[in-house]
């Protein structure tokens, strides 16, 4: 049996179109209700757009001190792109703002643009992100329409691999440090192939040891709580 208030730590695959917090709060209500609390501490190791699928970490009680631990763990990403546009959000969370040409891109150049971030490198992270900006998330300035002044932070691509590459459409693996934003690498790899380009879709596959097949869908929450915790007792 599992201790949920002491702490316990539980993967999820999260879905499209949910946010984190979405996740969290549904396990959470779902687990206070199980175990007839009114307060349960649950939080996530690690945002995900809601664009984005994939491997969610998340911890319960004493188990919350963790995050840090798995936030600064190493993630690997699936990532399919779309040269020749971009958006504002570089994934499909906005509309296309800008179209660039594509006919001068073959799979070697692309092969080429990849080899150029692997290892230690400067990003500016999305102006849609919840980077802090003078004590407000950026996302909150960008949403409404203000300029959104960004440093650009240093982190580590430990691999790049394309996968696939049916022009204009490109699918990478990344393995990753914490911080780094993989639309923002669609953008660069758009513009250091003289184009544009944003993300279609994006599945985190690993979180350290946490592989999708770790992973709960949101779906089995109930099954799970099931078998994992005690009947709760009136008192």
């Amino acid at each position: 049996m599992m201790d949920f208030v002491a702490g316990e730590v539980v993967f999820f695959n999260k879905p499209l179109d949910w946010t984190s917090f979405d996740l969290v709060n549904k396990f959470r209500y779902k687990l206070s209700r199980k175990l007839r609390v009114k307060k349960i501490k649950v939080g996530h190791a690690g945002t995900l757009d809601p664009k984005a699928t994939g491997v969610m970490i998340l911890c319960t009680g004493r188990a919350t001190r963790r995050i840090e631990e798995f936030q600064g763990q190493t993630k690997e990403y699936i990532a399919t792109l779309k040269l020749g546009a971009t958006t504002p959000s570089f994934d499909l969370e906005k509309e296309i703002d800008a179209i660039y040409p594509t006919e001068h891109i073959t799979r070697e150049m692309v092969e080429d643009a990849l080899c150029k971030f692997v290892g230690c490198i400067e990003q500016v992270p999305p102006a849609f992100s919840a980077c802090n900006v003078d004590g407000k998330r950026a996302y909150e300035l960008a949403r409404r329409g203000e300029d959104v002044p960004l440093k650009a932070k240093v982190l580590t691509i430990d691999e790049l691999e394309l996968m696939d590459c049916l022009l204009p459409v490109v699918k990478i693996r990344v393995v990753c440090s914490k911080g780094t934003y993989i639309r923002a690498l669609a953008r660069d790899i758009g513009q250091a192939l003289d184009s544009g380009a944003h993300l279609i879709a994006l599945e985190r596959t690993r979180v350290g040891d946490v592989t999708l097949d770790k992973c709960l869908n949101p779906e089995d929450i109930d099954s799970f709580l099931n078998e994992v915790t005690p009947e709760a007792h009136e008192t």
